[in-house]
């Protein structure tokens, strides 16, 4: 049973931090690159940032230099820091693994919230 579970959302003041993790089983985590993804309310939802199966990394412009995407394959996690938090960041986000033109697996997202 594959499963995709996300911690680490909350309420933070604009400027602050939040460490998004996203714990992964039921296949085989090392094989997909994987996504983060998140939509605020009313809006699409978007690919936020990306890691490849080699570690290499991308990122939306409205995030870049702001957000880190990490992944540890040996313990099938994988990481979001969120840095200069802004309101505008205030989402549900959401662990997909998969290319972000065909994504495979999703978690059930984890609700961040930038407000002062």
């Amino acid at each position: 049973q594959v499963q995709l579970v996300e911690s680490g959302g909350g309420l933070v003041q604009p400027g602050g931090s939040l460490r998004l993790s996203c714990a992964a089983s039921g296949f085989t985590f090392s094989a997909y690159t994987m996504n983060w993804y998140r939509q605020a309310t009313g809006k699409e939802r978007d690919v936020v940032a990306t890691i490849t199966t080699i570690g290499k990394t991308n990122y939306a412009d409205s995030v870049k230099e702001r957000f880190t995407m990490s992944r540890d394959n040996a313990k099938k996690t994988m990481y979001l820091q969120m840095n200069s938090l802004k309101p505008e960041d205030t989402a549900v986000y959401y662990c997909v693994a998969g290319s972000p033109g065909n994504p495979r697996y999703w978690g059930q997202g984890t609700q961040v919230t930038v407000s002062s």
